[in-house]
């Protein structure tokens, strides 16, 4: 069995990816700001550097683990107040990830897992899934970053020998997700008039232990060396098709009102918010055929699965 370092180890996905790595036998190192947060039964270190700034130095010297997943990130915020969003996002996704890549090497660490995002490529799929190869279009401060990251641990990989993977997820969903997933469940718990009824776009969204899952495998598949990867689940739903399995999932129907997209467009550029109906009206579809042919891997968990766990979590914490 392997050792493994997970970053972000205590957050959404860092906490599932602990559970599975010690529940296959490998020692878990949890890389952590807060002490005592960690999944029970991983080894915590606290480091509180910003940007891992002096990671190198405060290195244990006897930890010497096979593989890093790199969790840890500025995640996006749909209203960033930062003076200089692409700024900050840089020095924390790019130049930050950077530092922990090249202090691992020198301590010889042969393989870094690192979780990008969908959005490093687009918003959107423009008629047919997203593929590994497509031409990259970010549209945010976040999306940029990442990219930013993969090309700058891609480099640094070949000069150094560090093996690096980089693992492109769509939305995450699952027990105890947050954000707009969350916004989500409550409006459909709550019976609030939702109008997306007449939405047809279809958007790829992924279980977070099939995420897990998937990255559990790229630290430690010599198949997956210096391979990037789309990971999401079988199906992309509709958002109306998933919103109304969230209602089945929680026992309330979801309440769905046929108003025409552009009808939304309109609204949300009165309101100067057109980023966020886009991101509901438009097709996000992934194409995850690359993982499942190079590593064999496939979606343990289905959607509605996915969702009777969510929303088993929800109801009896909410």
């Amino acid at each position: 069995m392997g050792q493994v370092v997970v970053t972000g180890a205590n957050g959404f996905v860092g906490r599932e990816l602990c559970r599975q790595l010690l529940a296959r036998g490998h020692r878990v190192i949890a890389l952590v700001r807060t002490p005592g947060s960690a999944v029970a039964g991983t080894d915590e270190w606290v480091f509180a550097g910003k940007d891992y700034a002096g990671i190198g130095a405060a290195w244990p010297r006897e930890l010497q683990p096979d593989c890093i997943v790199h969790l840890a990130a500025r995640v996006h915020i749909l209203r960033d107040d930062a003076l200089d969003p692409d700024a900050a996002f840089h020095a924390t996704n790019v130049e930050g990830t950077i530092r922990l890549a090249r202090a691992a090497r020198e301590r010889g660490v042969g393989r870094f897992v690192y979780a990008s995002s969908i959005k490093a490529i687009a918003e959107m799929d423009n008629g047919r899934p997203l593929r590994e190869d497509d031409a990259p279009m970010p549209q945010d401060a976040y999306g940029r970053s990442k990219l930013a990251a993969e090309a700058a641990l891609k480099q640094f990989g070949a000069q150094s020998g560090l093996d690096v993977v980089s693992v492109r997820p769509p939305l995450v969903y699952g027990p105890q997700v947050r954000a707009n997933f969350l916004r989500m469940m409550d409006a459909v718990r709550r019976g609030m008039p939702l109008p997306l009824g007449a939405v047809q776009a279809r958007r790829s969204l992924v279980y977070v232990g099939n995420l897990a899952d998937a990255l559990v495998q790229c630290a430690f598949d010599p198949r997956a060396a210096n391979q990037t990867f789309h990971v999401a689940d079988d199906v992309a739903p509709s958002v109306p098709e998933l919103l109304e399995q969230i209602g089945v999932a929680l026992g309330r129907p979801a309440r769905l009102l046929p108003i025409p997209p552009a009808a939304l467009r309109a609204l949300a550029r009165l309101a100067r918010r057109p980023a966020l109906v886009d991101r509901l009206t438009c097709d996000l579809r992934v194409d995850s055929s690359r993982v499942r042919s190079t590593l064999g891997w496939q979606p343990g968990i289905s959607l509605a699965d996915g969702l009777r766990e969510t929303a088993r979590w929800y109801l009896s914490n909410h």
